[in-house]
């Protein structure tokens, strides 16, 4: 039996969610370093559209996009990965910042200010916010990974190799990071939110705050960095 070739068998697919893979690429070049091609990412977002229009069940409760959304990110996010273009010395400051984080809190009892984890790292305020840039899209991932909505849900419930105490385990996390998330100073929790949910990027939530997109950058890393010292507590 005759089977189209890949170029035409997906040629309507391409067509109708193709600015879907694009816009999320945009979305995620905007926190990458310069060397990361957009046409690069898109290739590997084509890929995870496909990967989604193969294993999509609608029974599922998701709509197409949504589900598309995610496993093209997925996609984009490991094939950053798998360049590995975060220095070590990145990784160890980000989690220096993270272990700052829950030790201040857990003895102070609130939410550590700038001024009180740069004092623990023993830098200035200036060199932590340095910091922050510095580590932004290093972690970034790890909280688009993690983002806790029941669409996300769904697509670890589709996951074939996923054991169900695996998948019990998922839901569990994603209810520990909504709670987690929205005990967040409250503008760490409007950037996590305007720059996730709305997907707005660093310059339009520097416009909606009326601050700088390098002051976004900051208080979204340290949102990350807060985040992840207290999941780690739990």
């Amino acid at each position: 039996m005759y089977q189209a070739p890949a170029s035409d068998k997906y040629s309507a697919l391409f067509a109708q969610h193709g600015a879907l893979v694009k816009r999320i690429g945009h979305h995620l070049l905007g926190r990458l370093p310069g060397h990361v091609q957009f046409d690069d990412l898109l290739q590997v977002g084509m890929m995870g559209l496909i990967e989604a229009f193969q294993r999509y069940d609608s029974s599922q409760g998701a709509s197409f996009e949504t589900f598309a959304g995610i496993r093209i990110r997925g996609a984009m996010m490991d094939e950053v990965r798998r360049n590995d273009w975060v220095p070590r010395s990145v990784h160890r400051r980000s989690r220096e910042i993270s272990e700052a984080i829950r030790k201040l809190e857990a003895r102070l009892g609130r939410d550590a200010n700038d001024q009180e984890i740069a004092t623990v790292l023993d830098i200035s305020v200036e060199e932590y916010h340095a910091s922050l840039a510095d580590s932004a899209t290093g972690h970034v991932f790890s909280i688009d990974e993690m983002q806790a909505n029941s669409e996300q849900a769904v697509d670890f419930a589709d996951d074939e190799d996923a054991t169900p105490h695996a998948q019990v385990q998922r839901e569990q996390m994603l209810t520990l990071l909504s709670k987690v998330i929205d005990a967040l100073p409250e503008r760490e929790k409007l950037v996590v939110s305007l720059y996730y949910d709305e997907e707005l990027n660093l310059k339009e939530i520097g416009q909606v705050l009326e601050i700088s997109e390098s002051r976004v950058s900051q208080i979204l890393s340290q949102a990350v960095h807060r985040i992840k010292s207290r999941v780690s507590q739990r």
